[in-house]
């Protein structure tokens, strides 16, 4: 290589950090220069045990810095710290435990009220796709999850299978996020109550929710199974299904959908019954959803 093209390649490369730099200044602007700004928690383990009692009490605070994503829009980093607190009395089912996460603005003294502050009972935290705080709260033998905005904490809502993420844009990460809600029997919400009611499917950007559905049965029996944590298994998936191609032209857009599978448990035969609900444009298509011919879906809001 000559030392002409030694010398472009470098200003090439030169160029490209610069732009990069640039690129990302562009999007996560640097907080004004001020005083310092430092934070220290301490953690903490404790073994106690009594005659017929072992308890195990853990309280750890960590600091994590993030840059919540929102298409199109520039958003602050935020500084955040959760602190999660467990108490496990060894031998019993479950435990005791919350979880905290207070946010600041980078840049911000911790001494000043968080821009926002978030506690629930759970076992711990975690930030999904940049942009949602997804909340374990399985303290007892049900598994379920709550999401929260990342950029104001903001609940979204409750999910009682692993969350499903995706992007709706081909040409743009655009993530979405979906999950499914099995009303317990002391829910809260007297609507949910109704014996006809099976789950509440919910789909949300990472700032609001767009979409609300209510699944029904017209059997009450068979919608209590559906509801069942003991009995039944549930699974929700995204699925694509690729669309014909014209000769000379793009692929289209695929056709997008979301799939709740119910299943019995072990060692009943599963017997797998499953409902699909189209994704069109930015929203749930209800109208030409799939179901069994018990099941009905509808909008549905808090």
């Amino acid at each position: 290589m000559s030392t002409f093209s030694r010398v472009f390649e470098c200003a090439a490369v030169a160029l490209a950090m610069v732009a990069f730099v640039h690129s990302a200044s562009a999007q996560a602007p640097l907080p004004p220069v001020g005083k310092p700004v430092s934070g220290q928690s301490s953690s903490t383990f404790s073994y106690e045990f009594k005659t017929d009692e072992q308890t195990i009490t853990i309280n750890n605070v960590t600091y994590d810095l993030v840059q919540p994503y929102v298409p199109g829009k520039p958003t602050d980093l935020l500084v955040l710290r959760v602190t999660t607190k467990s108490k496990q009395v060894m031998g019993d089912i479950g435990m005791e435990g919350s979880v905290t996460v207070d946010a600041w603005p980078l840049g911000t003294d911790f001494g000043e009220k968080p821009r926002y502050s978030v506690t629930l009972d759970g076992a711990g935290v975690n930030a999904v796709r940049n942009s949602v705080l997804v909340f374990d709260r399985a303290l007892e033998e049900v598994q379920w999850w709550s999401v929260h905005a990342l950029t104001t904490g903001a609940r979204l809502f409750d999910t009682y299978v692993e969350l499903v993420t995706f992007s709706i844009s081909r040409e743009s990460d655009t993530p979405r996020f979906a999950g499914l809600e099995v009303p317990p029997d002391d829910t809260a919400d007297a609507r949910l109550k109704d014996p006809h009611v099976v789950a509440v499917l919910s789909y949300a950007s990472g700032e609001r929710v767009v979409r609300e559905a209510l699944v029904t049965c017209d059997d009450p029996k068979r919608a209590v199974l559906y509801r069942s944590f003991a009995d039944e298994e549930r699974k929700l998936e995204y699925v694509e299904a690729p669309g014909p191609q014209a000769q000379g032209k793009a692929p289209p857009e695929p056709a997008r959908a979301l799939r709740i599978t119910w299943s019995q448990s072990f060692p009943s035969p599963a017997n797998p019954v499953s409902a699909q609900v189209p994704v069109a444009g930015d929203d749930l298509d209800l109208a030409h959803a799939k179901l069994p011919p018990c099941m009905h879906i509808a909008a549905w809001k808090r």
